[in-house]
């Protein structure tokens, strides 16, 4: 039986996108670098901030962004949901973080993180969409 391991999001700069969602989320953090990798890198005339593939850990799934080269789609193939008990103020500090509103449904909220990738605030059990 196949468990899914994390979720690999495409990103132009992933360190920043990274921060962005560990930021975001509640008990995440960018996961830290020892000394080895930080030498790996080095060695490849790379550093955390310019890192392909940076990695964001909390209590649930382990999120992956990693460097995506070329032309932007349309169109997100995924995007995240995050939960919330006051979705206007999630949306409010969402905003702060560098995210942007894009428009506002029965329920939840559509916004785009500072890449323009898609994700949806939605209202949690016992919360409220002003």
């Amino acid at each position: 039986m196949a468990r899914l391991k994390e979720l690999v999001i495409d990103s132009d700069v992933p360190s920043r996108l990274a921060k962005f969602w560990a930021d975001a989320l509640d008990g995440y953090s960018v996961m830290p670098y020892d000394d080895e990798e930080i030498a790996r890198l080095a060695s490849l005339g790379l550093t955390p901030e310019t890192d392909p593939s940076v990695m964001i850990i909390g209590p649930g799934i382990r999120l992956c962004f990693q460097l995506r080269e070329g032309p932007r789609p349309q169109r997100n193939r995924l995007h995240l949901e995050v939960e919330a008990l006051n979705v206007d103020e999630e949306m409010t500090r969402f905003t702060v973080l560098g995210a942007n509103y894009v428009r506002r449904e029965k329920g939840y909220v559509v916004m785009t993180d500072p890449e323009g990738n898609n994700f949806c605030i939605c209202q949690g059990p016992g919360g409220h969409l002003d």
